[in-house]
């Protein structure tokens, strides 16, 4: 109640000084002088209640008075010069017209020749003065603060963009003073000696080292933007040897005893306006980061008429990619979203958090094995979903080398009792989540994609069902990837355990794939084999490095690296690109097509019959002969035979001599 008071009896103060300010400058403080180049006293007080009356009520109707001018900012100062602006152009008016009508009204005619440059004078100095005193008070504000009873910490910023600017005006309004940002760093020549808030670019990231020992620096936060975190590995490599002052003012800092700098990375944009503290959200560099892929930009209109208000199917739902699909799909508001998995404690997790994050919406938790017709039939009657996302599979490559007839039950049959029964019960879309494994495969895990592939295909020209798949490659932190296997590794004091030297793998992250599979959904017409850009194929070795680096320690010294070989049905390299005469480009620049014509129904028909019987096979050989015959570009991993594997030649699609694998077979495939 207070300030609702205090404010305009401030304004009204300022626009009293401007306006004598105004008139005693220009006459140099001599409103008493007969001079007619001077104002008489008596028009500086006729004009007062009209200028202070006009610009007070303008303020008063633009709610001026009620911004919070604790937090003034630039769209502040502008709604200020537009407010003032809209006073001048008023009072000129109102003073033009009394002029005119004074000798008609017989009202006593303002002296002749009054001086219009005040007006002008007046406007700038009310801006001046309103917005030294708001800006005056926002400084009050945060140069009072109280100081964290832990001591301020001297904080390092990297990046001195967007990111780091919010970085700093949030620092600048917290209840407390916690941090001291001694400074920023750059790569941008544009950048150098510039600075930001008060906080000077001191040089570029090469010089981090040497900055964190000279400013005594205690934390680093690094502010790049993701697309521009293809540097993360070097710049990691620079925080983990930089040497600063430990604790904080007052503590061992002031002895000048050096300790090793804690870093962290700044939030995205994206997460920055969920409206939770950026300082809170800062987080440990993570092998996400390591990667440096760029955000996904989706066509949120597309994906959203293809969810919202309908019932969505996720099978495997409990799985990585699953339950990233599931709690991206939530976000447009499905009608009801169906989680289907065989394993309980997945769907019992992702439905809790999406009951906990999601209360309005509608969830219908499943437990059921795609391989069960009559369980799955069931599901569909139930809820009669329109989409479906069948996510569920088989992926670990040894273990389907020596368990041959579950991967095909789970990964054929399973793909082709699910998209029946979507097809009988009128799904409006239908995708399918192969793998990179499917190209060229070695192992019997990627032979059975492939087939899915086929089937799913060759049903999309038979269904009014738009059926599609969606192939990528590895995706990083997902159940049983190499990142959690590594970082279980590293926390035991190692070895860490790597296949080959030359291993190379493409990955991605979790929300990105999610991401892309829902749009390469909505840009599906039915038939297509999608391929997301997994970018450059990252050394499975330096992954493992990058991690030791990540837990402050130093590969091959404090954490053996150990080489076991290659697994049953492994590849040194895997083939997946989305450049080449075999592509179709998409909408999407992340996003192609595979030219490959399906393959004809009496075909496919004879593959189920050749599969139908291995679905509980226990001889990897008898399997191995099967899949073979029906995919022709199938060169079976066997560890007695070959050299030591090649790059495979550029190319989707291609035969490649890629890994120890056995010669093709000679027969001609019936059933493929």
């Amino acid at each position: 109640m207070a300030a609702d008071l205090l404010k305009p009896l401030a304004s009204a103060a300022v626009v009293c000084a401007a306006w004598f300010l105004s008139v005693g400058i220009f006459c140099d403080f001599r409103l008493t002088t007969p001079h007619q180049a001077f104002v008489p006293a008596r028009v500086f007080w006729q004009l007062l209640p009209g200028v202070a009356g006009t610009q007070l009520g303008i303020w008063l109707l633009t709610r001026a008075c009620r911004r919070c001018w604790r937090y003034t900012g630039l769209p502040d100062l502008l709604n200020l010069f537009a407010t003032a602006q809209i006073s001048l152009a008023l009072v000129f008016s109102g003073y033009l017209l009394w002029r005119i009508c004074a000798p008609a009204l017989h009202i006593q005619e303002p002296v002749a020749g009054f001086p219009l440059t005040i007006f002008v004078l007046n406007f700038l100095l009310t801006i001046s003065l309103q917005g030294a005193m708001q800006l005056a008070i926002r400084l009050a504000f945060e140069q009072s603060r109280p100081a964290a009873a832990a001591g301020l910490v001297r904080l390092l910023l990297i990046g001195a963009g967007n990111e780091a600017e919010a970085i700093l005006r949030e620092i600048n309004r917290l209840p407390e003073r916690r941090y001291v940002v001694v400074g920023m760093l750059d790569d941008s020549p544009a950048k150098q000696r510039l600075r930001l808030h008060g906080a000077p670019v001191l040089g570029t990231i090469d010089q981090l080292p040497a900055i964190c020992r000279r400013e005594r620096v205690a934390e680093i936060l690094i502010t790049i933007p993701t697309h521009q975190r293809r540097d993360m590995q070097r710049i990691v490599g620079l925080c983990r040897t930089a040497q600063g002052g430990a604790g904080s003012f007052g503590g061992e800092r002031a002895a000048g005893n050096a300790a090793p700098v804690r870093f962290r990375i700044a939030p995205s944009f994206k997460e920055m306006l969920a409206g939770i503290p950026v300082m809170q959200q800062a987080r440990d560099v993570n092998p996400n980061d390591l990667l440096g892929r760029p955000s996904v930009e989706l066509d949120l209109a597309a994906v959203g008429d293809m969810l919202r208000d309908r019932t969505v199917l996720v099978t495997g739902a409990g799985g990585s990619i699953g339950s990233e699909l599931c709690r991206v799909i939530s976000g447009f508001a499905p009608r009801t979203l169906v989680l289907l998995d065989k394993a309980e404690n997945g769907v019992f997790e992702i439905h809790r958090e999406l009951r906990r994050n999601f209360p309005a919406l509608p969830l219908a938790p499943e437990i059921g094995d795609v391989t069960d017709a009559v369980r799955i039939a069931q599901i569909f009657s139930d809820h009669r979903p329109a989409v479906v996302f069948h996510a569920a599979a088989h992926k670990h490559v040894p273990l389907a080398e020596s368990n041959s007839g579950e991967a095909i039950r789970n990964n054929i049959i399973g793909t082709r009792t699910l998209a029946d029964a979507a097809m009988a019960a009128g799904v409006r879309r239908f995708v399918m989540i192969s793998t990179d494994k499917a190209v060229n495969p070695t192992s019997i895990m990627g032979a059975t994609k492939r087939c899915a592939e086929i089937y799913i295909q060759a049903l999309a020209g038979r269904s009014a069902t738009r059926f599609t798949t969606v192939r990528f490659g590895n995706v990083l932190n997902s159940n049983g990837s190499v990142a959690p296997i590594f970082t279980q590794q590293i926390a035991a004091g190692g070895p860490v355990t790597v296949t080959h030297p030359e291993m190379r793998r493409y990955f991605m992250t979790i929300p990105e794939a999610a991401q892309l599979v829902l749009q390469a959904a909505a840009l599906g017409k039915g038939g297509e084999i999608f391929l997301l850009d997994m970018g450059e194929p990252v050394r499975i070795l330096d992954l493992a490095r990058d991690l030791i680096v990540l837990c402050g320690l130093r590969p091959e010294i404090d954490v053996p690296i150990v080489f076991t070989g290659l697994r049953p049905g492994e590849k040194l390299f895997e083939e997946l690109s989305v450049t080449g005469e075999d592509m179709l480009p998409t909408p999407h620049p992340k996003i192609a097509i595979w030219k490959s014509a399906a393959q004809p129904w009496a075909r496919v028909m004879g593959m189920l019959e050749t599969l139908q019987p291995l679905a509980y096979c226990t001889d990897r050989a008898v399997a191995l002969s099967a899949l073979c015959k029906i995919i022709p570009e199938m060169r079976p991993w066997q560890p007695e035979h070959g050299a030591a594997p090649q790059p495979p030649d550029p190319g989707i699609g291609q035969t490649a001599p890629v890994g120890q694998c056995l010669p093709a077979p000679a027969t001609t495939p019936a059933a493929a």
